[in-house]
């Protein structure tokens, strides 16, 4: 395998693994939060579903980087360039790692949040807002990686 294609991989892989790792382990620290709250109070799922699936967002913001660049590289015949190659790399980092911290922080936030809704459920929002602020690193890091994206020519 060429060097210029191996980078194209592992860039894929940076945005979709790192990112995916995140929300898996953002999900299930609000989830475990949550899962003790409906245990008390059932009613209360559709407030804690909404907090627990917010870290998630971080995978798949690091899946569409990674689709787009898999599009980009697999209608080219033959090896990509070393130059390009590396651009793709580079264009995994943001998400990939943005994507991997935001998770995990956000699903901290999520759980206190999910600690709002199971005292006083009627100030859910709060709680989503305050895990809603750490979406937008993982969204400026989305759109970096995407403006590299845009750079990449084959």
């Amino acid at each position: 395998m060429e060097l210029g294609t191996l980078y194209a991989f592992l860039g894929v892989a940076i945005a979709v693994l790192l990112s995916g790792i995140g929300s898996a382990y953002g999900v299930s620290i609000a989830g475990r939060v949550s899962a003790g709250v409906i245990t008390e109070d059932p009613k209360k799922f559709g407030q804690t579903l909404v907090l627990t699936a917010l870290p998630g967002t971080q995978g798949i913001y690091g899946f569409v980087i990674g689709m787009l660049m898999v599009f980009k590289f697999a209608a080219v015949s033959g090896p990509i360039p070393l130059e390009a190659g590396f651009r793709f790399l580079i264009t995994g980092l943001p998400i990939g790692v943005v994507g991997l911290f935001s998770a995990i922080y956000q699903g901290k936030v999520a759980a206190a949040g999910v600690g709002i809704v199971a005292k006083r459920p009627e100030e859910a929002a709060k709680g989503i807002v305050y895990a809603g602020l750490v979406e937008t690193y993982a969204i400026l890091a989305f759109i970096i990686s995407f403006f590299l994206y845009n750079t990449i020519t084959l």
